[in-house]
């Protein structure tokens, strides 16, 4: 319920539609009871003979009112769905200015295609808040209410039934449904996110799919997903029928009840006769107003649910705490220091990273080695604060990371990735991410520097790299850290797919661009780090060894076992 009423509030920044609509529908509502109970009254009244003026009086007011009450239609249609125009546009704006706040890491508790319908599905099932949720119910109230005051000058009975009529399908039968529209509703929002990953999934692994021949039943399972969401739709809509019809049906009982309790009244000498049509009339026209209340529930579920799924994605970013002011990210190189850090992921036992105690001086060279799984890049994470640790605490500078803002450490650091994006454009938009300080020449020239000397500026990128190998996204990868120019470099095995020349001209350019820099490199590859100020050696989440590259092999641990293996494979 409190996630709803923070979409209420984020929809009712811009109230004059949503007024607007409401006052108009209002009129709309009230016009029609009045024309409706006008007919009734002239029908009987012109039964009696009266005076020609009186038929004239009656007359005009019918014309009047349909008048009134179809520009009033039209008002109410055109501010109210003005007003849902513009609170979709609000809840996507709200929403993905909340996304994009919030770290990688928590995106990526998500399965993309449920986020996917979650971003695209979640709100526009929010359209249904206003029209559907909030709208109806006002609607009718305000209407019930000014007819009911209308009614008790004639008849109090007919006023109780009136009232017991408004809550039986105003309330009661709604109640009643939304206990069983509960079940159905979850159903059908489980089946679409369901579809929805299913179809994020086979277009993302298409090339998989046909290399390995497993496309057909891929798709057997995507249709499998398409008729079960199909099939829960249905039973929905069916359900939505049914309501209505169940209200409908009720509202019908209590107008028959007026007309059988009012000619009761008319044949006790308690009510004028010629009243008894307008009353029948303006009661069967008012529960008009009661008959959407049907679909309440099942658009209220809708809404409740959307808003909750939504705001489960949001959420770490309204309860995160507020970075300390005044702690931006140090502008030259920064040293770092780990004390006591550990990291879990949620609902796992083992640790990624347990007890790392690690210093960094500024301006140094540090490799950190070992084998798949040791925690190499979780410990990068860490550093470039795309996760918090568990237990400890990182430092940079002396200032703890928890007081930097992520944007700040971000710009601050120059990075190299074991899978980098790459944008659909030319080389040098992507070379350009950070920084637009660079002419062409100097870019040109860098192009060579990465052993790209062939590549042009103007040469297209496509979506994800699709045209470049392995080694000269890693190759355009350095290039665009070099051209973003800071001063901490943090490297995620940035050689992996070059042959040995090529890596040790990239290490040269490494080493000649950040002379002053700290530098962080993760490698799987024990080639090249004669030059490292220290080295890191881990295992299963803990530095089992440290030194400079002659002490490690001196001491004939770990790393020295890691570079025997690597020489024996490479012999």
């Amino acid at each position: 319920m409190n996630e709803l009423i923070n979409m209420i509030r984020v929809i009712m920044v811009n109230k004059r539609d949503i007024i607007l609509s409401i006052v108009f529908a209002y009129i709309a509502g009230i016009t029609a009871v009045i024309l409706f109970g006008a007919n009734g009254y002239l029908i009987s009244r012109a039964a009696l003979e009266p005076p020609l003026y009186v038929l004239l009086v009656m007359v005009a007011v019918v014309k009047i009112g349909s008048i009134m009450r179809a520009l009033s239609r039209y008002g109410e249609r055109y501010y109210s769905h003005q007003a849902t125009f513009t609170m979709l546009s609000d809840l996507r704006v709200y929403f993905y200015e909340k996304l994009e706040r919030l770290r990688p890491s928590l995106l990526q508790k998500h399965r993309s295609g449920d986020l996917l319908a979650r971003i695209v599905g979640d709100v526009e099932s929010l359209q249904n808040l206003f029209l559907r949720v909030m709208y109806p119910p006002i609607i009718m109230v305000l209407v019930f209410l000014s007819t009911i005051l209308f009614v008790s000058f004639y008849s109090i009975s007919i006023v109780v039934l009136l009232t017991i009529g408004l809550l039986l399908t105003g309330l009661v039968i709604p109640a009643w449904f939304a206990q069983k529209q509960k079940k159905i509703s979850r159903r059908v929002r489980e089946k679409r996110a369901h579809l929805s990953t299913e179809v994020t999934e086979w277009f993302q692994g298409f090339r998989e799919l046909k290399i390995h021949q497993k496309l057909e039943e891929k798709e057997q399972q995507l249709v499998m997903a398409s008729n079960a969401y199909i099939h829960e739709e249905q039973q929905a809509i069916k359900q939505s029928i049914y309501n209505q019809s169940f209200n409908t049906g009720a509202s019908l009982l209590v107008v028959w009840s007026v007309l059988a309790i009012g000619a009761f009244l008319v044949a006790g000498g308690s009510l004028e006769g010629v009243f008894l049509a307008m009353l029948v009339m303006v009661s069967l026209t008012v529960f008009e107003h009661s008959t959407p209340m049907a679909a309440f529930p099942i658009y209220y579920e809708e809404s409740e649910r959307a808003a909750k799924r939504l705001d489960s994605v949001i959420k770490n970013e309204e309860t995160a705490a507020p970075p300390a002011k005044g702690n931006s990210f140090p502008s030259d190189a920064p040293s770092i220091e780990l004390k006591g850090v550990s990291f879990i992921f949620p609902d796992e036992q083992r640790k990624a990273l347990d007890q790392i105690d690690l210093v960094l001086p500024a301006g140094s060279k540090t490799a950190i080695v070992g084998p798949s799984g040791s925690g190499k890049s979780m410990l990068l994470k860490l550093l470039l604060k795309l996760y918090s640790p568990s237990e400890g605490e990182l430092f940079f500078s002396g200032v703890p990371v928890s007081q930097h803002d992520e944007e700040s450490v971000w710009e601050g650091t120059n990075v190299v990735l074991q899978e980098n994006h790459f944008f659909s454009g030319t080389v040098k938009d992507n070379l350009l991410l950070s920084s637009e300080l660079w002419s062409e020449e100097q870019l040109q020239q860098l192009l060579a520097d990465v052993q790209l000397p062939d590549f042009l500026l103007e040469d297209e990128v496509m979506e994800k790299g699709q045209n470049l190998s392995g080694g000269e996204k890693q190759r355009l990868a350095m290039a665009r850290a070099v051209a973003k120019g800071r001063n901490f470099w943090l490297l995620d095995e940035p050689t992996s797919s070059l042959d040995s020349w090529t890596e040790r001209r990239l290490y040269e350019l490494l080493f000649r661009k950040a002379k002053d820099d700290t530098v962080v490199i993760i490698s799987h590859r024990l080639e090249g780090l004669e030059q490292m100020d220290q080295i890191i050696v881990m295992d299963q989440g803990k530095i089992v060894e440290y030194g400079t590259f002659i002490e490690l092999m001196d001491a004939k641990g770990y790393f020295y076992q890691l570079k025997q293996i690597e020489k024996s494979v490479i012999q």
